[in-house]
């Protein structure tokens, strides 16, 4: 779902041409022998991690998405949003779990919250 009330919070971009680079670079090692072939899936996979992996806010909810999933969780769940120490935004879901927003910075927070439409209590930035 791509609406225009959706944002978006992806990894630096940069670590996708990096992956790029890497599989060109790997290119001569795997065509050396039929065994070294596998080599090429490292950067692979870190190019589709790089390009797929974040977090998506809309009214409705959050997408939390990884390399090959993605898991829904509904804004009702969430009682706080707050940075960890490093700087990284977490959610504090009901249940007392903290969720790790990927791509998501402590800074952002504020963006986050306005895709709710709402103000959540316990917000922290």
């Amino acid at each position: 779902m791509s609406s225009s009330g959706t944002v978006h919070f992806r990894h630096n971009q940069a670590i996708l041409a990096a992956a790029i680079i890497a599989f060109i670079g790997a290119l001569p090692l795997a065509g050396a022998r039929w065994y070294l072939l596998p080599v090429l899936l490292v950067p692979l996979a870190v190019g589709v991690w790089a390009w797929r992996a974040g977090t998506d806010a809309d009214a409705r909810e959050l997408r939390l998405r990884a390399l090959l999933g993605q898991r829904r969780i509904s804004w009702d769940r969430v009682v706080g949003l707050a940075a960890d120490p490093r700087g990284r935004a977490v959610a504090q879901l009901d249940d007392g779990q903290l969720v790790p927003l990927p791509a998501v910075r402590g800074r952002d927070l504020p963006r986050l919250v306005s895709a709710t439409g709402q103000d959540l209590p316990g917000t922290a930035g």
